[in-house]
């Protein structure tokens, strides 16, 4: 399994990195791994050494791993003031919606796109999606495409604006909460119970949306890494990031323990037929 970061640049050369153009788009991905495909999607401020410690506990786990870049430096060891301008960027981008009442972000389209390339290239049932912070609700909006079995909310930060709202509107969450029922998915979500950014307001507004099939895990703030990077200690400023910055890696520990929740999760999605839909065990 990886071993802890240490607290500089990641150079990323386990990972092949791909240009894939999807609907006229082009963005740098990294991917690596065999067996059927998931894809992570980095959280504040990019693909930190961290981020990519959890993809490969993905890889490993018997996955190819789609790492798309969205933002931020890639690789880059997360220090405060370069992340907080990679933040403000995102906020303004036309390519992220980080405010109530606009709705999904448009680059969910292309990452729905990717999920249809990644099962061609991969096959299988079908693909895991794990969104991060400020992506984390991005795992849900790729519901929309069919290939998509397997998503992961983890700490979902936006709309920032609002802490009771989710960022797909009414529309999405009816179309979404209709496949869920149809196919007999769920959805598997994470915070920390005194995360500023993730409050459990909105859970609340997942589980009106989403019914039995949201399912979330609320992990005590005693669980979470107290020395994580600088941008997490002190832009972030509370535990967060349950699989990257504030995950303890140690056996017993609440934060490993939903690591390998996840990595079950998208075995027995992705690589056996689902059993019967349980609210309870999910798996």
């Amino acid at each position: 399994m990886p071993t802890s970061p240490s607290p500089s640049n990641d150079d990323l050369a386990d990972f092949q990195a791909r240009t894939i153009t999807l609907d006229d788009v082009s963005r740098r991905v990294f991917v690596s791994g065999s067996g059927p495909a998931v894809v992570v999607l980095a959280e504040m401020p990019g693909i930190s050494p961290h981020v990519a410690r959890f993809a490969r506990w993905i890889r490993h786990g018997g996955f190819t791993v789609y790492l798309p870049s969205l933002f931020g430096t890639d690789g880059a060891y997360p220090e405060a003031e370069p992340g907080l301008a990679v933040l403000r960027r995102a906020c303004i981008s036309a390519e992220f919606h980080a405010l109530a009442g606009r709705g999904a972000s448009p680059v969910t389209a292309w990452l729905r796109a990717l999920a249809r390339r990644a099962l061609e290239e991969c096959g299988g049932p079908g693909v895991g999606a794990v969104g991060m912070c400020f992506t984390g609700n991005f795992a849900l909006s790729m519901m929309l495409e069919p290939a998509v079995l397997a998503p992961v909310l983890a700490q979902p930060s936006l709309p920032l604006d609002d802490p009771a709202a989710v960022e797909s509107d009414a529309a999405e969450l009816a179309a979404i909460r209709a496949r869920l029922e149809r196919d007999e998915l769920t959805v598997l979500a994470y915070r920390f119970d005194g995360d500023r950014h993730c409050r459990a307001e909105r859970f609340a507004a997942y589980r009106a949306a989403l019914g039995a099939r949201f399912v979330a895990r609320v992990l005590p703030d005693t669980a979470a890494n107290p020395d994580p990077p600088p941008f997490f200690r002190d832009v972030v400023a509370s535990p967060h990031s349950v699989f990257t910055a504030h995950l303890v890696d140690a056996a017993g520990e609440p934060t490993a323990q939903a690591r390998d929740e996840v990595l079950a999760f998208l075995r027995q999605r992705l690589y056996a037929t689902p059993p019967l839909f349980d609210a309870e065990t999910i798996l």
